[in-house]
């Protein structure tokens, strides 16, 4: 019985069983949205401590501190967001756990600066209210896959495995708090734990058997978690935006930056729902893992960018440490990354090379490159984001006169495999 009927409008205590993946329909529900809105916060907690440290050149602890916040964040998001495709059922008890998954989100940031602060001194990490608000989100996600194991038989193993493995993960989270090893030895005992948590679905699903998540439902679930992303380079383009209107009042500059922002915002937007992913993964389940870790990188690279549009806005207001070609690659080279990881993504789930697809690639790295060379050369920030915008707009040009064309056979290939 699907969870709008009449019959189930209360939210009372029910089974947590296995919801049908092929289930009509099937979108976002108010609650998921709702969750969603705790990790604007959390991103943008992320891309403001990032961006400072980068304004002072401080590459290394502002990479490192960042790639680790953003996992934070976006794997406990992913675990949860494929748990409630397979098993929402939107009573009470799951309700609640969404609610405690928010707070351990909000715990989370508020553990950033800190966190980020004792990265850039370099002795050691202060990751304890980080790891603090993780461990909230995974202990919510502990409860109900123990639920999860009570009321569905036929996903009693797979549940069961996902509790245990999750609650070791965190035993160890947990451990490191309390003894506080040097830098070093918590960078590699953050990749371990890392690597366990993210092996945790690949060894469940194995082990017990698939979870009946939705295909079209989790495809529209990642989109919105990338428009979410989006919003950190609007906000990156309206701080830009401000230091130059402080500066130099309304000029050209201004509007340049404007404009570049919101064109690149917009252009990768389009680049990334050209990809044919529900339709695909209905028809393929198993490419289900491949491309829901890829959208790690896709999501770093979009709150990266804001963080890099947060720089540039420093350089702009002549208050950073680092000139404007740095500034620049701030935003070049997380849109660099973002691009390939779609092309990557693409061909991962198609199982498909398309070399016409290589050139639309290569012409949305050079018109990056042209960016940054023109910022070297002289040319203003607000210049190089212009420029920066038209790598997206290389990839749509491709796309909408030729490579649909190229996909739409792609996509029947693989549709038919």
């Amino acid at each position: 019985m699907s969870i709008t009927d009449s019959a189930t409008r209360d939210h009372r205590f029910r089974r947590m069983a296995g919801r049908d993946p092929a289930e009509s329909h099937r979108s976002a529900t108010p609650l998921e949205l709702l969750f969603d809105l705790t990790l604007v916060v959390a991103f943008s907690q992320a891309g403001t401590q990032a961006s400072h440290l980068f304004e002072l050149g401080h590459w290394a602890p502002g990479i490192g501190a960042f790639a680790f916040s953003v996992f934070a964040i976006c794997w406990a998001w992913i675990n949860y967001s494929w748990l409630a495709s397979a098993f929402d059922n939107d009573d009470v008890f799951f309700r609640v756990a969404t609610m405690v998954q928010m707070i351990g989100v909000l715990i989370l940031a508020l553990g950033l600066p800190q966190m980020f602060h004792s990265v850039d001194e370099g002795l050691h990490v202060d990751n304890s209210v980080v790891v603090a608000g993780y461990v909230v989100m995974r202990v919510s996600i502990i409860a109900l896959w123990l639920r999860v194991a009570r009321h569905d038989p036929q996903c009693r193993t797979t549940a069961m495995t996902y509790a245990v493995l999750i609650a070791i993960a965190q035993v160890g989270w947990i451990i490191q708090i309390f003894v506080d090893p040097p830098l070093a030895t918590t960078v590699v005992v953050v990749l371990v734990l890392a690597i366990f948590e993210m092996a945790i679905p690949v060894v469940a699903e194995r082990r017990g058997g698939r979870t009946p998540w939705h295909p079209h439902h989790i495809s529209e679930r990642y989109g919105l978690l990338v428009i979410i992303t989006l919003g950190e380079i609007v906000l990156g383009t309206i701080l830009a935006v401000s230091a130059v209107v402080e500066a130099q009042g309304w000029s050209v500059e201004a509007g340049l930056v404007a404009f570049g922002g919101t064109a690149l915002t917009f252009g990768l937007w389009w680049v990334y729902f050209m990809m044919p992913s529900g339709e695909v993964l209905a028809r393929h389940r198993e490419r289900g893992f491949g491309w829901g870790y890829g959208h790690l990188v896709i999501f770093g690279s979009l709150a990266a960018t804001g963080a890099g549009l947060h720089v540039a806005a420093v350089v702009i207001a002549h208050e950073a440490h680092i000139d404007a070609t740095a500034a620049i690659l701030t935003v070049v080279v997380p849109v660099a990354i973002f691009t390939i990881a779609v092309f990557a993504l693409y061909s991962l789930l198609l199982r498909q090379i398309d070399r016409f697809h290589l050139l639309l690639l290569a012409g949305a790295i050079l018109a990056l490159a042209a960016s940054a060379v023109a910022v070297a050369s002289g040319a203003t920030v607000g210049v190089g984001i212009v420029i920066a915008a038209c790598s997206p707009l290389a990839v749509i040009v491709g796309y909408e006169t030729i490579g649909h064309r190229h996909q739409a056979a792609a996509l029947e290939r693989a549709l038919a495999s």
